[in-house]
Order: structure tokens, then C-alpha cells, then sequence
């Protein structure tokens, strides 16, 4: 861990040395980590260009060093969506489609610095408190690791969550409740025995992975910052590090322009920061979800108030979609470009539709859409639609009558 300096508290500044630790013994606020200056004088363009097609080629960006046997996430495509964009009266639309890393969404990126802090420290298993995409990810790169998985999910998550996250055999414990309630159990357990939770005790070191894929989506545009980011919202973690992503290319020169305007996306049924961005109190209030979207399901986001800030910070909007708009999402990103996305993406499609709509882009500005994590894990959202359309016997004369009529 030697390019971190020290960890700083977020609310109150206070100092604490490097270590598993999360919460600021003096206020409770989170800690981030500080980095060493050297460390992040070494990262230029050229340094970046020459290294892995990972995240790992900003290593002098994260806090960890990279593991010989990592899955190598990142470096996902970011990819031109001109037929979403006709649809929504957008020019320059892009999609970050990392439904292409490892275990198919961005929680591969957290994943591998979180596994390479826990082996800096000395744990020997890796946990997690989890709505489906970071349980894939730790049980997949804990067995790459050789380290003991325990993945703690809420009750009535995505059979094709556990599934995916059950091949790699960890131990999958369901918690009666909801992701809240699992978290709560989780940061007891933390405190009580050595294990390494990626998004606790490990969550400084674990959340800088999040700050790769702004990073990517900066060098892919041949260093230039987009103008707008859409991005789906569950904790607020990926929010406020895309901001702070942001902020160090501009602060090393690596590229020049500002801060883009970055809007989060949640479902209607989970929206508590949407919702305070909408009062305007700055008070994030705590809600039971009630969503398709279970990947965005928390209730009680540990970086709400932060990603209030960062919405206000960069002009940007929150704004939700409904089930029936998240659904519609998923098919119109499927059908224009050829992504299928889980129901978060379905979110950040329908929360784009939103915003075009509403004349927040301009028609010539650089628009880019995160879309997070894969649809297969999320299949009930749209299974009423798995059937063939038509049906025929095995002849020209059924082809002809009925296939040819219907293209």
C-alpha cells in the first residue's frame, strides 16, 4: 500500500493511518484514501497508453498493486449508441457498456482493488454485503485468489444472481430482509472477526476502483471530459468517485475543460437520494424498496449526502423511472444497440429518455450512459417476452405465408 499516504476522514479531515478501516473514530464520517505525491506525479498519458488493458494501467491512480493471478477487469468499450441516439434526439450519445468485464458489471473494478488491499492486510477471506453484481464478483475473484468467499444477500434476490455467484462455490448466506438489513448485520460482523468486506471494513480502498471507469471513459474519448454522465445510483459510491475521477485528470492536466455535469438514475420504487434532491433539505431519508431493479436497491445509501454534493457540485439533475420505464429501457438499449442490460441499465436508459426529453442536453454535446451490469442476471424483468413470436411446420409454403408477411 505504499503510494497511499494516509487515509483522511470525508466530513471532518481528521487523519488516520492506513489500515481496514472505514469510519472516522472521531465523527463517524467515511474515510478516503490520500495519496502519495510521487505516486501520482508517475501517471501521464504515455505512462497510461503503455500499461495494461485493465484497470491497472492507472495503477498510480489506485491505492493497491496489481496481483499476478487478477481477472484483469476494465478497459471495457465505450461505444458510439447512434440508433439509441436518433431515438432520443442525440448526436454524440456513448455508452460505457461494461457488461464486458469478468462477472459482467462494473463490481469486477472494486472487486480487484478491494482483493489486493485484503491481501496487502493479511486477510485470508473476503466478504461482502451485497445486491447480486458484487457477490459475483467477490465469489469469482476470491476463487482466482485462493482466498475463502462469503457473500451475505438479501431474501428474493435474482436466481440468476445467486446462480452466477453459487458456480464459484463460495458460501452464499440469504439474510431475511433487505440490503439494508444485510449491510447492518455485515458491519457487525466486520467489527467482531478478521474478515475482509470489500464494502466495509476495505470500502476506502475498494471504492477508488470506481474512479477506472471515468478514467476510461476520459482516455477513450482521446482525453476529453464529456459534457453530461448518466449515471444508475444504489449507494451513491459510483457517483461521487466518477466526480472525484474527474477532478484528478483535471487537477494532473491530463486533460483540459471541466467537471462534466453528472445525473443520477434510480427506480422509482428506491429513490431516497432522488428524492431529497428534489426537496432540496439536503436529508437523505431512509426508505424500504420496492423495485424490479434490486440491483439498485438500498434504502439507506452510505454516500447519499456526499452524492447530493456532487449533483449540486456539477449542475447535474437526479431523476427516477418506474418499473414499467425500467423494463423499457432494457429493450430499447437491446433493440437500437445491441446491449442487453440488467434492469440498472433499464434505469439509465429510461432516466436518458427522461433528460432528452426535458432538453437537458444540448443537441451537439458529448453524452455519455453507464451501463453497469449484464442482463442475464436479471432475465424475470423481461421474461414475458422469451417466446417465439410465430410458429410454423417445416415448409416453404409456412415461411412464405406467415415469416415473410411479418419481416
Amino acid at each position: 500500500m505504499g503510494r497511499v499516504a494516509q487515509l483522511r476522514c470525508r466530513a471532518c479531515g481528521t487523519p488516520h493511518p492506513v489500515g481496514p478501516e472505514y469510519v472516522c473514530e472521531r465523527c463517524f464520517g467515511p474515510l478516503e484514501v490520500e495519496y502519495e505525491a510521487s505516486s501520482l506525479r508517475e501517471a501521464t498519458r504515455e505512462r497510461i497508453a503503455s500499461g495494461p488493458r485493465s484497470i491497472w494501467r492507472y495503477r498510480s491512480l489506485l491505492p493497491a498493486e496489481p496481483q499476478d493471478d487478477d481477472l484483469q477487469p476494465g478497459f471495457t468499450p465505450l461505444v458510439p449508441a447512434p440508433r439509441l441516439g436518433e431515438r432520443l434526439g442525440l448526436r454524440r450519445l456513448y455508452l460505457k457498456n461494461d457488461t464486458t468485464n469478468p462477472t459482467w458489471s462494473f463490481k469486477d473494478r472494486v472487486v480487484a482493488v478491494a482483493v489486493a488491499a485484503a491481501r496487502a492486510f493479511g486477510f485470508r477471506v473476503l466478504a461482502c454485503a451485497s445486491t447480486g453484481n458484487l457477490a459475483n464478483a467477490v465469489a469469482a475473484h476470491a476463487a482466482r485468489a485462493g482466498l475463502r468467499a462469503v457473500v451475505f444477500v438479501p431474501q428474493g434476490l435474482e436466481a440468476g444472481k445467486v446462480l452466477t455467484t453459487s458456480v464459484y462455490e463460495p458460501t452464499v448466506v440469504e439474510v431475511e430482509g433487505t440490503y439494508d438489513d444485510v449491510n447492518r448485520l455485515c458491519t457487525e460482523i466486520a467489527g467482531e472477526h478478521p474478515w475482509a468486506f470489500a464494502n466495509i471494513n476495505l470500502r476506502p480502498f475498494y471504492s477508488e476502483g470506481c474512479k477506472t471507469l471515468a478514467f476510461e471513459v476520459a482516455e477513450q474519448l482521446g482525453w476529453r471530459l464529456p459534457d453530461h454522465v448518466v449515471i444508475p445510483v444504489a449507494s451513491g459510491n459510483l457517483f461521487v468517485k466518477t466526480e472525484k475521477a474527474f477532478a484528478e485528470l483535471l487537477g494532473l492536466g491530463l486533460v483540459e475543460g471541466k467537471t462534466p455535469r453528472l445525473h443520477g438514475a434510480q427506480p422509482a420504487g428506491c429513490a431516497p437520494i432522488a428524492a431529497a434532491h428534489r426537496r432540496g433539505d439536503g436529508q437523505v431519508t431512509p426508505v424500504r424498496p420496492q423495485t424490479v431493479a434490486k440491483s439498485l436497491a438500498i434504502g439507506n445509501p452510505a454516500d447519499g449526502y456526499y452524492a447530493l454534493q456532487t449533483v449540486r457540485r456539477t449542475g447535474g439533475v437526479f431523476e427516477v423511472a418506474t418499473d414499467e420505464e425500467i423494463v423499457e429501457g432494457m429493450k430499447l438499449l437491446a433493440q437500437t444497440e445491441g446491449i442487453f442490460g440488467e434492469t440498472a441499465a433499464g434505469v439509465t436508459v429510461a432516466v436518458l429518455r427522461k433528460l432528452a426529453e426535458a432538453g437537458v442536453f444540448g443537441a451537439d454535446e458529448v453524452v455519455v450512459a453507464l451501463i453497469t451490469g449484464a442482463g442475464l442476471k436479471t432475465l424475470e424483468a423481461v421474461a414475458r417476452g422469451g417466446r417465439p413470436a410465430i410458429r410454423i411446420r417445416p415448409t416453404l409454403k409456412d415461411f412464405e405465408g406467415q415469416v415473410l408477411a411479418a419481416v
